[in-house]
């Protein structure tokens, strides 16, 4: 019998535990697995290196990002999920997707040893969005599915739309034209 027991005890201790990191949208926390970021930057190290788009069907994209030949579809956080509106200061770029998320803080980093299911009550669109639950430190958080931020559709959509020119910056004595 304190054989099993010390196999039991020694399987709990070696589950896999997983890193995420804790983030804020208009004072709402989520987290995202670690190894799913690429890069965390300010939004003022990419005032030069964003481009403006307008697709008003897909109205929570207003900016992409262009890094290593590859175009990111930059998603404000606050209007992806229904946040009343804030200042990002921060934009978590995924690693293997065209997709950035605009977000107002990075919390810090943890480990968790479960990400549990949702429950019945998330039932619209928001499945898509999370992964599941997060228990950390006496509260429960979402954690987010990066490939839930842009469907399909949402992809074609913007990638059809006409794509901003980086400003051009205007030559001294130049005429208007």
């Amino acid at each position: 019998m304190k054989i099993a027991a010390q196999d039991s005890a020694r399987s709990r201790r070696a589950r896999r535990s997983e890193t995420i990191i804790l983030f804020s949208v208009a004072n709402q926390m989520f987290a995202v697995a670690a190894e799913s970021v690429q890069e965390i930057r300010s939004t003022d190290s990419l005032s030069g290196a964003a481009n403006e788009i307008e697709q008003p069907l897909v109205a929570k994209v207003r900016h992409t990002l262009d890094r290593a030949h590859k175009l990111y579809y930059i998603v404000n956080g606050c209007a992806h999920f229904g946040l009343r509106v804030s200042r990002p200061t921060l934009v978590l770029i995924f690693r293997q997707l065209r997709v950035a998320l605009l977000v107002d803080k990075i919390e810090r980093m943890a480990e968790i040893s479960a990400v549990y299911p949702l429950p019945r009550a998330f039932a619209g669109e928001e499945r898509r969005w999370y992964r599941g639950l997060a228990y950390v430190e006496d509260h429960v958080i979402p954690v987010v599915q990066p490939t839930g931020f842009l469907t399909h559709d949402e992809f074609r959509l913007l990638d059809r739309s006409p794509k901003a020119t980086p400003p051009q910056p205007e030559m001294e004595g130049a005429l208007p034209g």
